[in-house]
């Protein structure tokens, strides 16, 4: 595995890739890489013949009271990860290199994206994942680029992207990876005690009520929605951000409960902000 540091340095080695006529797939990642990001990287392996992955903990798409600083990082084992799973070009570039003046030009995510869900709480978050995803998109060159669907609203918003700015890209999205008990696997998951871990699972088992619902033939969004609400509010140590109901594009709120849209959480465990999301079939 070729590791890179610089922007020169990873573009000289996609550009030789694709003039050998090489498909290029690429993985971005923040770090603290776990199961799903191994979803991703053998999705990308079978889809391609040379494999990018970046790690780089985005300044960008933290609030001045988020979790920057302790965000996970551990760059031994990111690097060993990316080696078992045959990853052909890391590139781990430090902020300097992306950022080596904070950028006057950003993209700016409009519409119901910004104004919902993560957009409403996390003013600015999406902003920083569209405008850093442009760069490396931009850097990297990929024919294909994956994302996994835990992070729904970050999907939306590069698929917007994309489409709207015309980027040569195609996003393959894959589905969230969950441990035994149903809690999704989350770089954050770290901070979580014992106690909080198994509180944690609630997540889950409030969008499995919603979904059950909706299974048992419930189309009103707001009993999907309550059956998964009532569950969180009754969680001991669980404190929901918000349960919503929405269009997989916009992420509009949806007047009937239909195969495809996404029914989406947030809630604080300790000090620990989760998100996870279930698509109605």
């Amino acid at each position: 595995m070729l590791e890179v540091a610089t922007s020169a340095e990873l573009r000289a080695a996609t550009d030789a890739a694709r003039q050998r006529g090489a498909g290029v797939g690429f993985v971005p990642t923040m770090g603290a890489l776990h199961a799903g990001h191994q979803a991703l990287l053998a999705r990308a392996q079978a889809d391609n013949d040379l494999v990018v992955a970046s790690v780089f903990v985005n300044p960008l798409q933290f609030g001045p009271a988020e979790d920057l600083a302790s965000y996970p990082r551990d760059r031994e084992a990111d690097l060993a990860v990316l080696e078992a799973e045959g990853t052909d070009l890391a590139f781990l570039p430090a902020e300097a290199e992306m950022w080596p003046a904070p950028p006057e030009v950003r993209l700016r995510v409009g519409g119901g994206l910004a104004e919902r869900l993560e957009g409403l709480h996390r003013p600015g978050h999406l902003d920083g994942v569209a405008t850093v995803v442009a760069k490396l998109l931009h850097l990297v060159g990929p024919s294909r680029a994956y994302f996994g669907q835990k992070d729904a609203q970050q999907l939306a918003v590069v698929r917007r992207m994309v489409a709207d700015l015309a980027f040569p890209n195609q996003i393959v999205a894959r589905p969230t990876v969950r441990e035994p008990d149903g809690l999704a696997v989350s770089s954050r998951n770290a901070y979580l005690s014992p106690d909080e871990r198994r509180r944690a699972t609630a997540l889950y088992r409030a969008l499995a009520a919603g979904r059950a619902v909706f299974e048992a033939g419930g189309r009103d969004p707001a009993a999907v929605e309550a059956a998964a609400r009532d569950l969180l509010e009754d969680a001991p140590g669980v404190e929901p951000d918000y349960v919503a109901l929405v269009d997989p594009v916009t992420f509009e709120p949806v007047k009937q409960a239909e195969p495809g849209q996404v029914l989406a959480t947030a809630a604080r465990v300790g000090r620990t902000r989760l998100i996870d999301n279930v698509i109605l079939a």
